[in-house]
């Protein structure tokens, strides 16, 4: 018989409604581990706006990017925290709640709107897990990312 584990769930059926796809996960690039559970919760490693390898955008946001182009950043950065977790944990319906989003934005000098652009990844947990989805967050300006990434995002989640 096969396990449950296996099978794509409801949260991945609703991520196919949606059109995303989860990818492979990326090999880190240093010394750290993709995700590291601890009892009933999982900490995800920060994730960026990769698609096939290559940054979607790169830059500030508020300088080289618009609002909704970090939207986008951040929503792919969620789609790569996404993929981390059913890594770790073999079916994304495993996942009681969404606990804490942490976002950091890479921001032009006077640039304000961190939390418009880590929308894109809170909206899409919504989404996706409705109720379980709501989750605390914190959205930090940051002067430089990795990469010149304009957003990087990890997450603590429950787990069944």
């Amino acid at each position: 018989m096969e396990q449950v584990e296996n099978r794509n769930g409801q949260v991945e059926n609703k991520l196919k409604e949606l059109g995303v796809t989860l990818p492979e996960v990326a090999k880190p690039v240093a010394a750290f581990i993709p995700a590291q559970q601890t009892g009933n919760l999982v900490y995800t490693s920060g994730q960026d706006c990769r698609q096939n390898g290559r940054l979607i955008y790169e830059g500030k946001v508020g300088q080289d990017l618009t609002v909704e182009q970090g939207y986008e950043a951040a929503r792919q950065s969620m789609i790569n925290c996404l993929a981390v977790l059913k890594k770790q944990v073999g079916n994304l319906d495993n996942i009681s709640k969404i606990v804490k989003v942490l976002g950091f934005v890479n921001s032009a000098p006077g640039f304000v709107e961190q939390p418009y652009v880590i929308n894109g990844a809170s909206e899409l947990l919504e989404t996706v897990f409705g109720e379980k989805g709501k989750h605390a967050r914190s959205a930090i300006s940051s002067n430089e990312l990795p990469f010149n990434t304009p957003v990087e995002i990890e997450m603590i989640v429950e787990v069944k």
